[in-house]
């Protein structure tokens, strides 16, 4: 098996890693670069858990093989926090109880953050649209479309 050398930008840093070509992205964050808060949930790309954005967009890492984040850039959940300060996502999800056992909630803040990056005043209908490929078994979705509301009200009055 062939090793690549690749250098990936995450959360505003710049990292070298030699990977193998079969090597996904997702245990690259967890298992090469400890960066644990990404999830890994099903492999198939069913539940959404491991999603990140890449070049700003929401993948989910267990299909994105580590190669082709080569010269992009990747934020994971560990990367939406800014001078000690919450995103507003974040901040959203604390307020309005949007998780409980918290294993979707790094990819549904991602999913969150993206579509509220193109779209900062979202209907119930486009937040759920927009989380649709995330899975959570907890919440019933209800708290997280209002903390997904939260966000976007405070990123308003933040604009």
């Amino acid at each position: 098996m062939a090793n690549h050398q690749i250098n990936v930008k995450i959360n505003g840093s710049y990292h070298k890693a030699e990977v193998e070509s079969r090597l996904l992205l997702v245990h690259l964050l967890r298992e090469t670069l400890s960066m644990t808060g990404t999830h890994i949930g099903c492999d198939t790309t069913h539940c959404g858990a491991c999603t990140v954005l890449l070049d700003g967009q929401p993948v989910k890492s267990c299909t994105v093989l580590a190669v082709q984040a080569d010269g992009r850039e990747v934020t994971t959940v560990e990367g939406l926090v800014q001078g000690g300060q919450l995103h507003p996502v974040q901040e959203g999800f604390w307020q309005e109880h949007g998780l409980q056992c918290g294993y979707c909630t790094p990819g549904m803040m991602l999913t969150s953050v993206a579509l509220l990056k193109e779209n900062n005043d979202p209907s119930e209908l486009e937040i759920r649209q927009a989380i649709s490929g995330n899975l959570c078994r907890c919440t019933g979705y209800v708290n997280i479309i209002k903390a997904v509301q939260h966000a976007a009200g405070k990123l308003r009055a933040q604009a």
